[in-house]
């Protein structure tokens, strides 16, 4: 019971520091525009830099879970993130930073690809749970990130914040290397035949779908609201728009944890999902002030349920093979997360910031079709 106890703290741990250093990114993007002198196309690439690597690495350790030493991969995977950081604070010129956050992300898919299905198999009964609480850790993380910047600013230069991100994977690694693997671990080896099974089932490719739209969703969010927000509100209110957002995620998966044992996952994603429809359009586009603060606060309760909830089904529908299908429904979040900020990077140059914001609307009413075709193809 102990140690799976302490490999759960190492994951949580772990997925809350890697949301602080996510969530510090669009808290930043004014300071990045400020040193490397940057247009917003450009700067609509720091979400891709940290994403690319990641979903190369979390798709590659992921489809191969059932035939790697995990504990060792993990370890490693850590270690790559503390050098990343650090390589990040000191980086003279823009080109380096954003290859120092594309090894930043790769190392951090190779844990991610395998700390969720080493607790799915450590905890069987209690899979939509234990994903959910792991999503909470990541909401405290990711809560935490903004808050940490704008001490940061407040006290010294930006790049101080990276080299503390640093100093809180230390820990991680150290409790990895030298915990005894989990029993319980039983992932079957993925062969060609079986992934094309995947692939060909209508569940794990309506969850891959919805799920980059949820990235979609987030990265947008995640990556532009403080910009946003800047050009009506001060930087420091604006940058606190975007916590207030994150900050709803802790008392929604708290809530959606208690939820979950009913096993409905998607029918707890739509009614979310539809809910989401008029804060999202709300909160960016139709308003400011303390409109824009509320809506803001409920998008984040609404959109919080999202990741775990899908995850949770996807998983529970091919268990013996939870690293795959992991890999799969995170890394299709990820390849949103990507690309959406970037492509509202050149709208907002080629036009206007405002208009970029519409897009994230449309992903969402997107979203709420997706799952609802999903789950009458369930019934």
């Amino acid at each position: 019971m102990r140690r799976r106890t302490l490999w759960l703290g190492a994951a949580f741990f772990f997925v809350a520091g890697d949301a602080m250093a996510m969530q510090s990114r669009g808290a930043l993007l004014s300071s990045f525009e400020e040193t490397f002198g940057v247009s917003e196309s450009l700067l609509g690439l720091v979400a891709p830099a940290g994403t690319v690597g990641f979903v190369l690495a979390i798709l590659i350790v992921g489809l191969l879970a059932g035939r790697l030493r995990v504990k060792l991969a993990m370890a490693l995977g850590t270690l790559v993130v503390i050098g990343a950081l650090v390589a990040t604070a000191l980086a003279p010129v823009y080109a380096l930073f954003l290859l120092a956050l594309f090894a930043q992300g790769a190392g951090a898919g190779v844990f991610r690809a395998l700390d969720r299905p080493v607790l799915s198999h450590v905890y069987p009964q209690r899979v939509g749970r234990i994903f959910v609480l792991y999503s909470l850790a990541w909401a405290v993380g990711a809560v935490t990130g903004p808050l940490l910047v704008s001490g940061v600013l407040w006290l010294t230069d930006w790049r101080v914040t990276y080299l503390l991100l640093a100093l809180w994977f230390v820990p991680v690694v150290l409790l990895v290397s030298r915990l005894e693997f989990p029993s319980g671990w039983g992932e079957t080896e993925l062969d060609r035949e079986a992934l094309a099974g995947l692939l060909g089932r209508q569940e794990i490719r309506g969850a891959v779908l919805a799920m980059v739209l949820v990235g979609g969703i987030e990265g947008a969010i995640f990556t532009w609201l403080p910009y946003y927000a800047g050009t009506f509100l001060d930087r420091t209110l604006a940058n606190a728009a975007l916590s207030i957002y994150l900050l709803a995620y802790v008392p929604g998966r708290y809530l959606y944890a208690r939820l979950v044992g009913t096993g409905a996952y998607l029918q707890i994603a739509l009614v979310t999902t539809a809910l989401a429809v008029p804060t999202v359009a709300v909160a960016l586009v139709f308003s400011s002030g303390v409109a824009m603060v509320l809506a803001v606060f409920l998008t984040g309760m609404l959109v919080s349920s999202l990741f775990p909830m899908l995850s949770a089904y996807s998983v529970e529908r091919a268990p013996a093979y939870s690293g795959p299908v992991s890999a799969l429904t995170s890394a299709s979040t990820y390849v949103g997360i990507a690309l959406v900020p970037m492509v509202m990077g050149v709208v907002a140059e080629a036009t206007d910031i405002a208009y970029a914001m519409w897009i994230p609307v449309f992903l969402t009413v997107a979203l709420v079709v997706v799952i609802a075709v999903l789950y009458a193809r369930e019934r």
